[in-house]
């Protein structure tokens, strides 16, 4: 099964109905499962991330194999995603990724990380990197199973 636990609402059609796709897409190979937190509206970005924090944790179980998406983190190929999931469901069947908010995450959520993973050093708009995670599993999906995908 994948998680995606991420801040803030999608409100735009286009962006929905894309997210819709792939995971009807997705769905076809795993279960998935889109959460929502709340996108909290402060002056203080330390206290924004603690309280993202707080309701992304309500989200994450014990047996869950986080994957934090992060600048920071290490930067791999679509094939190499597909290899890691592949490998992950081995071990582990419940893969949580977790998109943060505008100020990124937590210390804490990233010290429970069992793998930060980065997309590019560039920054992207949340609504269309959640796009991109769900194309990006998907297409990771086609690759495990030898299945034709546009390149």
């Amino acid at each position: 099964m994948i998680k995606i636990i991420c801040v803030g609402k999608i409100k735009e059609k286009f962006f929905k109905e894309a997210l819709e796709e792939y995971k009807k897409r997705i769905s076809k190979y795993t279960k998935i499962n889109v959460i929502e937190v709340e996108d909290i509206n402060l002056n203080n970005e330390e206290l924004i991330k603690q309280k993202e924090k707080e309701l992304i944790l309500k989200h994450i179980d014990k047996k869950d194999y986080i994957i934090t998406l992060e600048i920071e983190g290490k930067e791999l190929s679509s094939i190499e995603l597909s290899k890691k999931i592949e490998e992950l469901e081995t071990i582990n069947p419940n893969i949580t990724f977790i998109i943060g908010g505008s100020y990124g995450l937590d210390e804490e959520i990233k010290n429970i990380s069992n793998y930060k993973l980065s997309f590019s050093k560039l920054t992207f708009p949340h609504q269309l990197f959640r796009v991109i995670l769900l194309e990006q599993i998907y297409r990771s999906y086609k690759i495990k199973n030898n299945e034709s995908y546009h390149k």
